[in-house]
């Protein structure tokens, strides 16, 4: 089983080369790589779509191709990448249109860079702006269909992710977030494709955010459950911290995983955690993650 961290909060301090480096001596075998820093949130919402995912395909792929091969210099793999969000934008149906064009190109990207799984936050509006449920299913059915032919052409696999959203302080259920809805995405997208194109990423922090039970989401995910994001935070806030620095019940993280069968990366999303300490620090911080995770990988694999 591979160990994994998200490349935001590493590469940005060491950069390519050394952020690679990095990665391999502190003990992971793989990266989530983000594709989120080079087109925000802020960009996205403001309908600012002009980025290095608009260009033609070539140019895509020779602006990462630095990273690919310092990746592969130093023997880590890209299991995952995470796209660019949020998916969808209230009243905006040319940037809308747009985003599905970049995810396009962000699935082919995957390929080039032999990663098997993309990672495309549902599409959705935040708490006062909800669509109905059965609206924002057909919307969501609508807009992954179309990623469909891109995702079998490049044999790359679309994960869907559980969401929260948030109102005057206070966190609410959002897209993804009751695995019965998330498991008719899944299926019935799969159906569609004709084979497995779609699965699903479980985040722990946003489950934790909503009171959910971390072991019984993973037994409900079963074998559509293609990618992890894991981190801690202390049930009231989003923090992307390592496990045990939060309150998340890491026994029943494990149990479910060894239940299940589970066999593919554990893949931390704990940026914030490093940033928490000093720059000096970050080998140790990244060393303890890493560790955290080999001993996650020996109790579910005993």
């Amino acid at each position: 089983m591979r160990i994994g961290i998200q490349t935001s909060g590493i590469l940005d301090m060491r950069g390519i080369e050394k952020g690679f480096e990095l990665i391999r001596d502190t003990g992971f075998d793989c990266v989530d790589f983000n594709l989120d820093p080079y087109l925000s949130y802020g960009d996205i919402v403001s309908g600012r779509l002009e980025s290095v995912f608009t260009r033609p395909l070539d140019e895509l792929i020779g602006f990462f191709s630095p990273f690919k091969q310092a990746a592969e210099r130093n023997h880590v793999a890209i299991g995952q990448m995470h796209a660019p969000f949020p998916s969808y934008v209230k009243d905006s149906p040319v940037t809308n249109y747009q985003l599905l064009e970049i995810f396009k190109n962000c699935i082919a990207l995957c390929e080039h860079m032999d990663c098997p799984r993309l990672i495309i936050h549902p599409f959705f509006l935040g708490y006062q702006d909800k669509l109905g449920l059965e609206q924002e299913f057909s919307l969501n059915m609508e807009s992954y269909a179309t990623l469909i032919p891109s995702l079998q052409k490049h044999n790359v696999v679309v994960c869907l992710e559980n969401m929260f959203s948030e109102y005057r302080g206070k966190i609410y259920s959002a897209c993804c977030s009751d695995m019965h809805d998330a498991l008719r995405y899944v299926d019935e997208l799969n159906e569609r494709a004709g084979r497995r194109s779609f699965g699903f990423c479980l985040d722990t922090g946003h489950a934790l955010l909503l009171g959910l039970d971390i072991e019984d989401i993973i037994l409900k995910l079963g074998d559509r459950l293609e990618a992890l994001h894991i981190h801690d935070n202390n049930g009231l806030t989003d923090q992307h911290i390592a496990p045990y620095m939060g309150i998340l019940d890491w026994d029943r993280f494990v149990r479910g995983l060894k239940a299940i069968g589970y066999k593919r990366d554990l893949s931390f999303e704990s940026a914030n955690a490093q940033r928490m300490f000093d720059a000096e620090l970050l080998p140790q911080v990244l060393a303890l993650t890493a560790a955290t995770g080999r001993m996650f990988a020996r109790r579910i694999e005993e």
